[in-house]
């Protein structure tokens, strides 16, 4: 199975995946946990030019590219062949992300976006994504009072994240049978019990 976890700037979302991934290794379930952008040595590179503060001029459309050029790393080397051995891949962040920031939060051709997408990941799409919900001034106000390193694409106006919050709802709604919305204004504790109950769920099917 192949599972995203998405969600606006200071969702929380990268720690319920961590939190995850003991209780599922604890039902003997063979999990391989990576990120985006990132996953892998190449993807790792190109993560440390995007997120950094010095490149705060880099235009979106390049930034799309690196984000994808990252993607396409991280599904040949890692993802496809993970999921071609039975493992359970759990990403924090894929192509939705882009779609969000880029075609939302920056208010670029969605369906240009979409054929780069398909691209990148040559249609590889997830078997279940769970968004973690927030609204964008109070993931912000979180990620400032956990004293999280702040990155460039945190750095965009409010707005900016206003519209990647509607562009995930609207994503979410448009593919019901994949996605999950979870309630990220919650505690940890409360929030991890409903992400358990729901691959339990899941991966019973």
């Amino acid at each position: 199975m192949f599972i995203t976890f998405e969600g606006p700037d200071g969702s929380g979302k990268t720690t319920q995946l961590n939190s995850l991934v003991p209780v599922l290794e604890q039902q003997g379930l063979d999990v391989i946990r990576t990120r985006e952008p990132g996953g892998t040595e190449i993807g790792d590179q190109i993560r440390s030019v995007i997120m950094d503060m010095k490149n705060k001029s880099m235009h979106p459309r390049a930034e799309i590219l690196l984000f994808c050029a990252s993607r396409a790393q991280l599904v040949e080397e890692l993802i496809r062949p993970s999921l071609a051995a039975g493992k359970i891949i759990l990403c924090d962040r894929y192509a939705d992300s882009t779609m969000a920031y880029q075609g939302y939060g920056h208010g670029l051709d969605r369906k240009v976006l979409g054929d780069l997408l398909d691209f990148a990941t040559g249609g590889l799409k997830p078997d279940l994504t769970l968004l973690f919900d927030i609204p964008s001034e109070a993931g912000l106000r979180r990620r400032l009072s956990n004293h999280e390193e702040w990155n460039r694409m945190d750095d965009y106006a409010l707005q900016f994240h206003e519209r990647v919050r509607s562009g995930y709802l609207e994503l979410a709604a448009k593919e019901p049978e994949r996605w999950v919305i979870i309630d990220a204004n919650r505690p940890k504790d409360v929030i991890h019990e409903e992400v358990v109950a729901i691959l339990k769920d899941k991966i019973k099917k």
